[in-house]
């Protein structure tokens, strides 16, 4: 038959051209998006590798944690993020990633010195009290 039909056409041939641009249109969005997140680490990595090492006088005034739950087939894993935030002489208050031995060291209301460079927290020294 001339008219452009085909035997083995079930009709669901729209459909599977609509998948198909989808399927691809979520692909490249997913991975966008991934090369998004790369770059916007590298860049933080860089910009802080840049900035000065700072030490200031400052108070612990916060501390909190993120915890986040996977729940996957017969598995679930959890991930716990650890903050710190400190008040700087001028008022200004910055919020830190700290490891978790870090996190337990630390104390709200601790008088110290911190040492950052840009967003990246290096330490924090206590100042001792005299007896």
């Amino acid at each position: 038959m001339g008219f452009g039909y085909n035997e083995f056409d079930t009709g669901f041939g729209m459909g599977f051209q609509l998948f198909d641009v989808m399927f691809f249109l979520i692909f490249f969005l997913i991975l966008g998006m991934f090369l998004f997140m790369i770059v916007k680490g590298l860049s933080t990595w860089n910009k802080n590798n840049h900035s000065p090492r700072l030490t200031v006088d400052a108070t612990v005034v916060a501390k909190r944690t993120d915890v986040t739950h996977h729940h996957g087939n017969d598995m679930a894993t959890h991930s716990t993020w650890y903050y710190a935030t400190f008040q700087v002489e001028s008022g200004d208050r910055m919020e830190f990633a700290v490891d978790g031995m870090e996190y337990g060291m630390l104390a709200e209301g601790d008088i110290g010195k911190l040492s950052f460079q840009g967003t990246r927290y290096l330490s924090f020294e206590r100042e001792r009290l005299s007896d």
